[in-house]
């Protein structure tokens, strides 16, 4: 009695359907993470600036992980927290030192920028991620990774000021 075996199949029959498969997984992202879900408010109740996700010059849109947004700034960043409701790097460069926080839902980093609100500033803040950075780095940073600066009020007396 004689085992007999399947036809072979050849590989290249399916490949236009792996293409499109593996196409659409690399796209869903994209078009995911430009949803919106905002209310229009800022971390300091106020109204915040129209959300821009899109970098204006790389063309992309910055995923909410540390390594991937260290990699578009250009630096490798060394993880200092890694947690559930957060995960953020340091980065070192000749420029500046600069943190990159991420977060796994929208929640988490509202809940993040309502407490550093405290200590004021200005921070570049994207979908489901924040970088600190000085401020005359910002506008470059946000021409490589899309996202909004916000400025946060911190409390007490203003510098310089009343």
């Amino acid at each position: 009695m004689s085992q007999q075996q399947p036809p072979a199949r050849s590989p290249r029959r399916h490949r236009p359907r792996a293409l499109a498969a593996a196409g659409a997984l690399v796209v869903l992202p994209l078009v995911t993470a430009c949803g919106g879900g905002d209310d229009g408010k800022g971390a300091d109740g106020g109204k915040a600036a129209p959300s821009v996700t899109a970098a204006p010059a790389a063309g992309v849109v910055a995923p909410a992980k540390v390594e991937v947004i260290a990699g578009l700034t250009g630096c490798k960043a060394k993880i200092r927290i890694d947690a559930d409701e957060l995960r953020q790097g340091l980065c070192h460069t000749k420029k500046a030192d600069y943190l990159i926080t991420t977060f796994p839902e929208e929640k988490f980093k509202e809940t993040w920028l309502e407490e550093a609100r405290v200590y004021g500033g200005k921070y570049l803040v994207g979908t489901r991620w924040v970088v600190s950075v000085k401020p005359a780095l910002l506008e470059s940073f946000r021409a490589k990774l899309g996202g909004t600066i916000r400025e946060l009020r911190g409390i007490g007396p203003k510098p310089g000021g009343q």
